[in-house]
């Protein structure tokens, strides 16, 4: 039975990535919601619409394990995705959040993300359940996402974005950065270059967490024989195959377009 993990475009392959680096013998099912991109724009109630046909899609697939990929996802409908399907449900906020409460010496954690991460406060109100004397600053950056998506990894228009967005951070003496969108470990050698703070990044969190549930749960695989990676996508297999391989460093094969909902 292989892990089945969601995004809404290509940002979830970094948490992809981990997995296939610390559990290389799992089989892994990709669904990017390339259709409706970006979620980070939309409504809660939109987003938690799409996450769950997202993972009913995953599902009817056979998955033992679901990965929301997506902190977007992960803030809103995390909890709705618990109660519905019987195994396991993890997403990138939790692992984030707990690897930050971890690092931070003064108690003062900033998180980036997108306007419905940020918003939402999910990555706060996990911080500070886990200790509630932690202030924690959040900053949207809603231009990274299409850079990124457009291949601007570096130069100068990605380093006076990450300045103008990241100077709050550096000013208000964080000690520890989460990254709090799949997308940006792309960039975070800019990132970390603007803030000078040690980061956090969700998507090895998430890996790890993952292992560990697996292992516990006697759930790894067994079986012999190469490990089967396929890819399915709402739109544009064409250009996810492109910007999806600079996030894999490798040639993405077996992508499928399927319909969702309304695409």
């Amino acid at each position: 039975m292989p892990i089945g993990i969601f995004d809404y475009g290509v940002g979830g392959l970094t948490v992809m990535k981990e997995i296939m680096e610390q559990l290389p013998d799992e089989h892994i099912l990709y669904l990017g919601d390339t259709a409706r991109v970006p979620y980070g724009v939309r409504s809660p109630g939109t987003v938690l619409n799409y996450s769950l046909e997202n993972a009913r899609f995953l599902v009817s697939k056979g998955i033992k394990f679901l990965v929301v990929a997506c902190n977007t996802s992960s803030a809103v409908s995390l909890g709705m995705l618990k109660e519905k399907f019987s195994l396991p449900v993890i997403g990138v906020v939790g692992p984030g959040a707990r690897a930050a409460v971890q690092m931070t010496k003064m108690k003062r954690v900033a998180v980036i993300g997108t306007e419905t991460t940020i918003n939402s406060g999910s990555y706060e109100k996990a911080i500070r359940s886990l200790d509630d004397s932690i202030q924690v600053t959040g900053v949207a950056c809603p231009l990274f996402v299409p850079l990124i998506e457009e291949g601007w990894l570096d130069g100068e228009i990605v380093s006076l974005t990450a300045a103008k967005y990241l100077s709050s951070i550096r000013n208000d003496s964080a000690d520890t950065l989460v990254l709090g969108c799949t997308h940006y470990p792309m960039i975070k050698h800019v990132i970390a270059a603007t803030v000078r703070v040690p980061l956090i990044d969700s998507a090895v969190e998430t890996a790890r967490e993952v292992k560990a549930i697996l292992e516990q749960g006697g759930m790894l695989r067994t079986g012999k024989g190469s490990a089967l990676k396929k890819y399915f996508v709402t739109d544009a297999p064409g250009k996810f195959r492109d910007v999806g391989r600079k996030f894999l460093d490798h040639t993405i094969e077996n992508i499928t377009k399927i319909s969702l909902g309304n695409t």
